[in-house]
């Protein structure tokens, strides 16, 4: 199939220059009321202006490339998300001279209120409810969960999406700054983020699942998929075990006839930056999820 060159509208959602939402519809989109849109959330460890939303652009060509055209079919349209960074030691700012809306100082918890005001722009315009699929990277795969988590930070306004993707995502904090205690900036990037080591239990998404976590706050939810791979050299494997203990709970919580699944994905080569750049991979985890979501007549 010949590649698709897509594009994106822009718009923003706050002063700073990075709370922007980058939108694409395609060509023949699918009815909001049957279709499903994607959200994406950038990765880049809170902090990494050099990446941001337009990185999702090599995985929304592969996704609308895709010669499974049950599923871009049943797109009915696509999102980016810019939110508010925290400072970065290899490209530091001076406050004093620094415009405000150009200063990267985001403490916990702007990053998510960003995530949550582009949301609830997204729906303010296009209104698909809770017929969407929120994914993230590294850190956004972070944030992806954080948004349906109330002791995160609560906004019943925001509508939750039925489905998360999470790719080579941050789930448990402390358990990351243990196993990479050799690498000072891993703990570096948490506690500028996130402050003291307190938050950081409350932040991380496969730990208390039942305290005001994914469990008791993921209420509409019926899909769940968890991606690493084999080559990431920055995210250690170890962050997904405890991810997909944490969902058994949750997918066991499901109503009569609302079935909940939690989908695996532990074969993916791509290097942790090289998901993104590429892009292919992950246009084949989304496109699992759309999968999942129509075997289940959603």
């Amino acid at each position: 199939m010949a590649a698709v060159e897509s594009c994106y509208e822009k718009y923003t959602y706050g002063d700073h220059y990075l709370q922007n939402v980058y939108v694409h519809i395609p060509p023949s989109p699918a009815p909001v009321e049957s279709g499903f849109w994607i959200v994406y959330i950038h990765g880049g460890a809170w902090r990494d202006p050099d990446i941001l939303a337009p990185s999702f652009k090599a995985t929304q060509d592969n996704l609308l490339a895709g010669s499974n055209t049950e599923v871009t079919r049943s797109i009915a349209g696509i999102a980016s998300i810019d939110y508010r960074l925290s400072p970065h030691p290899n490209f530091p700012q001076d406050a004093g001279s620094v415009d405000a809306r150009e200063y990267r100082n985001a403490k916990r918890p702007e990053h998510i209120t960003d995530v949550q005001k582009a949301l609830a722009l997204l729906q303010e315009k296009y209104a698909f409810g809770e017929r969407y699929v929120l994914i993230g990277h590294s850190c956004g795969g972070t944030m992806s969960f954080q948004v349906v988590m109330d002791r995160v930070l609560r906004a019943e306004e925001v509508v939750r999406p039925v489905a998360i993707v999470c790719v080579a995502g941050v789930t448990h904090m402390p358990l990351l700054v243990e196993t990479m205690a050799h690498v000072p900036a891993y703990r570096e990037f948490i506690a500028d983020a996130f402050g003291g080591e307190d938050t950081w239990r409350l932040a991380s998404p496969a730990m208390d699942v039942t305290a005001g976590g994914v469990v008791d706050s993921w209420k509409n939810g019926r899909l769940a998929v968890v991606a690493r791979s084999v080559n990431d050299e920055a995210l250690p494997g170890n962050q997904l075990a405890p991810m997909k203990e944490a969902l058994a709970p949750w997918a066991a919580a499901a109503e009569a006839g609302k079935e909940r699944r939690v989908k695996i994905i532990e074969d993916m080569v791509d290097t942790h930056d090289g998901m993104w750049t590429s892009g292919k991979e992950v246009a084949a985890v989304i496109s699992t999820a759309i999968k999942e979501l129509q075997d289940m007549k959603l």
